[in-house]
């Protein structure tokens, strides 16, 4: 008896193992339903519109959207007849030249700034004075 027990929990483990493998496989053979290849975590789309755009799409003339909350095309406000516009792709959501550099004194951090020095006037709160140890 406790033979067949041991057969049977082997048997549905190997079946549970394989119907979770053909599960995931099934997931990620789907094709994706995007129209450009997000590279990227922040991909980014821009409208680009012709020359009897409605207003809606003029009012958002280089503004960027990442891919997964891009409005959709035509837009709601749309009244034109035809509409021609479509999404331009960017690898970015910004727009421009990054101003973090490794090279900086500041490193990584969020300073852009052009300070050569400290612009704070208080005292660092980490250091220890002779008064506190006491």
């Amino acid at each position: 008896m406790l033979l067949w027990a041991s057969i049977l929990v082997v048997l549905l483990a190997v079946w549970l193992l394989l119907r979770r493998r053909h599960a995931s496989k099934s997931t990620t053979d789907r094709p994706v339903a995007s129209t450009g290849s997000a590279t990227t975590a922040y991909h980014a789309v821009s409208i680009k519109y012709s020359n009897n755009a409605c207003s809606a799409a003029r009012d958002l003339d280089g503004r960027r959207f990442l891919s997964s909350a891009a409005p959709k095309l035509p837009l709601a406000e749309c009244d034109v007849l035809e509409c021609k516009c479509r999404f331009v792709h960017h690898k970015d959501r910004r727009a421009g030249k990054d101003r973090r550099t490794p090279f900086a004194p500041s490193g990584f951090g969020g300073a852009t700034g052009s300070h050569q020095s400290e612009q704070r006037e208080g005292k660092d709160r980490r250091i220890k004075r002779d008064e506190d140890l006491i």
